[in-house]
């Protein structure tokens, strides 16, 4: 299973893919640029290409992740500009890196009328990928809930991909607390055979690149978006072995944005995800 963590390009997307080999993870998400800012990044091609070259050689799997403020429902026009450009953006430094894709969420809409967030979504979505011929998809994420039901349907996702012009750059990224934050994951103990019958009967796992594996600080269907560490959370060890049996067999990328505490490293929890895939 390719598992990993979110790490920081701090020193370089090479350095991060070396930090990944040193944790024995064969996986990482990375911001491509700021997190905090929807500015253009002008990225160093060699750094790049070298990260590129390691992952290769190391079998690394990696996952871009998009800024905070990046919003596919927005209304906006400058904003909505800023957004094309920011992800367009992503998807270059993405695709020079090898990563598989771009993680994105789905979006949110405050406006009165509902529909017109999901046409911007799917008019976004066009409009960034309409030139695109890198290798690296969008990979649209579930969403928990909080301040918006958007996104938190499997439905939502698959439909969204279905409508777009340019599917066949398009993948899914699933959130294990989003999922059950906003109880699209059912707190019973069949609560992931339920989910995975639903996401085969709708085709979702054929077009899932990317996991986030993430525990949560809360009871289901709470809509709180609070990652806990493996195990420690409410969806707890059993839950995990359920999901991670099904996903054993798919080679994507399994990236873990949990906290650590100060000093410490994810490689003990990537370890555990490894021994709770196997038992």
């Amino acid at each position: 299973m390719n598992v990993g963590c979110h790490l920081s390009i701090r020193n370089g997307f090479l350095e991060a893919a070396k930090t990944a080999v040193k944790l024995h993870a064969n996986a990482f998400q990375y911001f491509p640029k700021n997190p905090r800012s929807l500015s253009v990044k002008q990225w160093n091609a060699k750094d790049a290409q070298a990260c590129k070259q390691f992952c290769l050689e190391h079998g690394l799997y990696s996952i871009a992740h998009t800024p905070y403020p990046t919003n596919l429902a927005v209304d906006d026009s400058e904003l909505r500009k800023a957004t094309i450009q920011s992800l367009r953006n992503d998807l270059s430094i993405a695709d020079a890196c090898g990563s598989v894709g771009v993680v994105v969420h789905f979006g949110k809409y405050k406006g009165a009328d509902p529909l017109q967030g999901y046409k911007n979504i799917i008019q976004c979505l066009h409009d960034v990928l309409s030139d695109w011929e890198g290798r690296a998809k969008l990979l649209i994420e579930n969403q928990a809930g909080d301040g918006s039901m958007m996104g938190t349907a499997l439905e939502e996702l698959v439909q969204i991909r279905t409508l777009c012009a340019y599917k066949e750059h398009i993948g899914y990224c699933f959130d294990t607390c989003h999922a059950f934050a906003s109880g699209l994951w059912p707190v019973g103990s069949d609560g992931w055979t339920q989910l995975k019958s639903q996401a085969a009967r709708l085709g979702y796992f054929d077009h899932l690149l990317a996991v986030h594996l993430n525990d949560s600080m809360y009871e289901g269907g709470m809509f709180k978006d609070r990652h806990a560490m493996i195990g420690s959370g409410y969806i707890g060890e059993q839950r995990f072995r359920d999901f991670l049996r099904t996903i054993r067999g798919m080679d994507l990328p399994v990236v873990l944005e949990t906290p650590v505490l100060r000093g410490e490293t994810h490689a003990p929890e990537i370890q555990l995800v490894r021994h709770l895939a196997d038992s």
